[in-house]
Formats: C-alpha cells, sequence, structure tokens
C-alpha cells in the first residue's frame, strides 16, 4: 500500500494546536512562540513533511517558473544563453522550464500552449526560423503573462526585446576583409523566413559601400542552416564566374559547414578563401583553421538581460501599472581569431 503523505492537518492533530498555528510556525511567523515553532519543526522533520506547493502556489498566485523556448540547445550559442538564464533564475527562487522548437513553427506553437497550460509566470523566446509572425504569443497576454523575446527577436512593434546589434561589427567586418585585400566578399544570410532584424545584411550592404565597392547581388546568398543548404549557398558562390575570395557566413556553424566543404574541394580555408562568421563561440577558437574573424554576441549576458527584464516584468503584473515596451540591445564586438592573406 502507497504511503500517506504528512500534511499540515496531520501536525496539528498531534500537537493539539490549529493548522493555522502549524502554518505559521513552519514559517517563523513572529506571532509563535519559540517553543511552539521548535515542536512544529521537530515533528515536520521527523514525519518528512513536505508542503503542497500546488496549494502555495494557488494562494501566491505564481508557479515561479518561467519558460524558455528557443530553437536548439544543442547550438553552444543557445546553451551559453540558457546558463545566463538559469543563473538570474535561480537569483529569483525561480526554475526554468526549456521547451526546443527544433526550428519547427508547429513546435514552437504547441510549446507555447504547453506553456500556458503549466502556467508559467513569464516566458523568454527566441524564435524559429520558420517564425513569420509571433500572433501565437498574444494568447498569453490574456492570461496576463508577459513574454521576452532575446537573440532571434522578430521585427515587429510593441513587444519586450534583448538583442545585440550586429550592424556596426558587420560593417567592421567589411572593412577588416578589404585591408586583408579582399573586394569580392560573399555573404550567406539565413532563411527567408527568419523575420528578424536583418542588421548582418546591413551592415555588410553598408559596409560595401563605406568602401566604394559596387555591390553585386549574386554574392548574397541564403541557408537554412542545415549542411546541405550551406553546400547549395556554397554551390552558388564558387559556380559565379568572378568568384568571391572572402565569405561572410550567418553564423560558426553555417561556417563549420562551408568551411568543410572548401575542404572537399582541396582549396585552403583563408588562403585560397577567407571566411568572417558571427557568434564567436569557443569551440571554434579549438580549430586548426577557424575563421579570420567572429563577431562577439554575448550569449551569457543575452540571456540574463532577458531575464532580469522578465522578472521586472512579473513583479509589476501585481500593480495595475502598464510597462512600457522596453528595448534592450547590447553592441557586439569584432573578434580576430585566425591567420590568413
Amino acid at each position: 500500500m502507497e504511503k500517506k503523505l504528512p500534511t499540515i492537518k496531520e501536525i496539528a492533530q498531534r500537537l493539539n494546536i490549529s493548522v493555522s498555528t502549524v502554518s505559521r510556525a513552519l514559517h517563523d511567523h513572529p506571532s509563535i512562540g519559540l517553543r511552539t515553532k521548535m515542536q512544529v519543526k521537530k515533528l515536520a522533520e521527523e514525519l518528512h513533511y513536505v508542503p503542497n506547493q500546488t496549494a502555495i502556489f494557488f494562494k501566491q498566485r505564481k508557479t515561479y517558473t518561467i519558460g524558455v523556448i528557443l530553437p536548439n540547445l544543442r547550438e553552444e550559442f543557445f546553451s551559453l544563453a540558457t546558463s545566463g538564464i538559469e543563473d538570474k533564475a535561480f537569483e529569483n527562487n525561480y526554475i526554468a522550464l526549456m521547451g526546443q522548437s527544433h526550428d519547427s513553427i508547429d513546435r514552437e506553437k504547441t510549446l507555447v500552449e504547453t506553456m500556458q497550460k503549466h502556467r508559467v509566470d513569464g516566458l523568454l523566446v527566441s524564435i524559429s526560423k520558420n517564425t513569420s509572425n509571433v500572433d501565437h504569443f498574444q494568447s498569453l497576454l490574456q492570461f496576463n503573462i508577459p513574454v521576452v523575446f532575446f537573440d532571434r527577436v522578430p521585427d515587429v512593434p510593441n513587444i519586450h526585446s534583448v538583442w545585440c546589434s550586429l550592424y556596426h561589427s558587420s560593417m567592421e567586418a567589411i572593412d577588416f576583409l578589404i585591408k586583408k585585400g579582399h573586394k569580392r566578399i560573399g555573404y550567406i544570410q539565413g532563411p527567408d523566413t527568419l523575420s528578424i532584424k536583418n542588421e548582418r545584411l546591413q551592415g555588410y550592404l553598408n559596409g560595401l559601400k563605406k568602401n566604394k565597392i559596387v555591390h553585386d547581388p549574386s554574392l548574397v546568398v541564403s541557408s537554412d542552416f542545415s549542411a546541405e543548404g550551406t553546400q547549395k549557398a556554397m554551390d552558388q558562390l564558387l559556380a559565379l564566374k568572378n568568384k568571391p575570395t572572402a565569405i561572410i557566413t550567418f553564423n560558426d556553424y553555417v561556417a563549420l559547414d562551408a568551411m568543410q566543404y572548401v575542404r572537399k574541394k582541396k582549396l585552403k580555408i583563408n588562403k585560397d578563401l577567407a571566411f568572417v562568421s558571427y557568434a564567436n563561440l569557443p569551440i571554434t577558437h579549438y580549430l586548426e583553421t577557424p575563421p579570420l574573424a567572429s563577431v562577439e554576441q554575448f550569449p551569457y549576458d543575452q540571456g540574463a538581460r532577458a531575464a532580469e527584464l522578465l522578472f521586472k516584468l512579473i513583479d509589476q503584473k501585481e500593480s495595475s501599472e502598464s510597462h512600457p515596451f522596453e528595448n534592450v540591445v547590447l553592441n557586439s564586438e569584432l573578434v580576430i581569431i585566425g591567420q590568413g592573406k
């Protein structure tokens, strides 16, 4: 037979005191004497009493849980961002409920519904590559669940967000490559379905303009972030009559797939074809031939700042004041890694 869990009522009956007295004693209420507190806590320990968190949550109207939806935890970028989120959650006595969309819009929608059913107190989201709008997050507002988007932030108004500006670093990447002698610079961007602020492309185009280099549209191709998608993008660039001598990739993972493709073509990385990427993931620094440079996007800081903003919104839920939409922007940094011509 399954052993019945001890309750506050059982403790009260054994000590011949009221349930409310037991509850106050367990919470060190000043109205309860020291002797009673010690008796209650001693018996609670002997009975292995565990507070009924569901009842506590119901009373306080909080679950002390936040939801986190992101594309893929296998990516080091999102693992680092998650560390920042969990550290801030721990500081605020919260736990984080994780969900991976795996870049599927349907899975993302299901996760939103699941987080809502679990009554999370707030939600942090980095959207999937296939998220073209954020209508499925609107239902959370009906339940007074605040949402903060981070890193992959949808390019729509009236949202809370934390992201890293890549515009100036993208222009610096062009300057850097031109100083290395490159004038035919390709760019592998993300899929067209990814509805985020496209500062990479804007910086790329304005960087060329600044250096008086005419933009060739054939040098801008797309990858769906898969190895096969990146290979197709590389096929397009290397099939050009006037091939690029350097390529900027959407992130380090795209760069790794592109560089693997280059090796198969018997070309020398950063000599025959130079690379610059985004994210500056630690793994790239261990490569024998890493990209020449990568743009640091501070994933841990993005996660931590997004969590801080979310906890502020959660605290303000108890007041009737409306909070203006907040847009926190961090500055990226071009980090030189490898050596090339």
